[in-house]
């Protein structure tokens, strides 16, 4: 799709270096991204006009490829644009939780895993490997689907905790309805995860359960 560039005004970009980003609004901020005007124009008109039709930036930035190039005014610099920002604010959050470092806090675990799953629409169930000063060893996505007891299988998670000497366990997995309340499937299975890891002597320290933008954690719960 061919785009009529024209330079935008430096207004925006004076902003932002002369105050703060926070002092942008959610057009603004887009509109420094995305840069240039189009036949349908500048850049700030363009992403008002996106975040009125997608119903606001989170749906806007998960929203299907076909989808966004086939809105006027997007071309391939641009599509390139809303597809990287959402892998880029995942990588910027997952830092919270860099390998090799102890975990400070249930808030910054709680911040890893709602970037990785917030938005995937599917079931993802996760394992985050800790070793015996819960130092990061590695975050695995284990399986997908439905979680229940004939797709999550215990002695994977045994394997993978194995092969990487991990003293203890923390699980994840995301519920695409937002909805964070744990299933009778989910409790199932993480009492077999927790007593298959106990015969290695691994510690299962917490299931979290991430729905949109919430989660709950089984341990805070008494379920572990």
């Amino acid at each position: 799709m061919s785009e009529d560039i024209r330079p935008e005004p430096v207004a925006l970009r004076s902003k932002v270096l002369n105050e703060t980003a926070a002092s942008l609004s959610e057009s603004e901020l887009l509109a420094v991204l995305l840069q240039t005007g189009s036949r349908s124009g500048p850049a700030l008109d363009l992403s008002s006009r996106l975040l009125v039709r997608f119903g606001g930036l989170r749906k806007l930035l998960n929203a299907e490829r076909q989808t966004l190039a086939a809105q006027s005014g997007v071309g391939e610099a641009r599509l390139a644009i809303l597809r990287v920002l959402p892998e880029l604010a995942r990588r910027y959050f997952e830092e919270t939780l860099p390998r090799g470092e102890a975990i400070r806090s249930p808030a910054d675990t709680e911040t890893f895993l709602l970037a990785r799953l917030r938005d995937r629409p599917h079931e993802v169930f996760c394992c985050l490997y800790l070793d015996n000063r819960h130092r990061v060893l590695c975050f695995e996505e284990l399986f997908r689907g439905t979680i229940d007891g004939t797709s999550v299988y215990p002695r994977e998670v045994v394997k993978q905790a194995l092969a990487v000497n991990a003293a203890a366990i923390i699980l994840a997995h995301n519920h695409p309805s937002g909805v964070a309340e744990p299933s009778q499937a989910d409790e199932r299975i993480t009492r077999r995860i927790k007593s298959a890891l106990e015969l290695v002597d691994i510690r299962l320290l917490d299931h979290l359960i991430i729905g949109d933008g919430t989660s709950t954690s089984l341990a805070s719960r008494g379920m572990l």
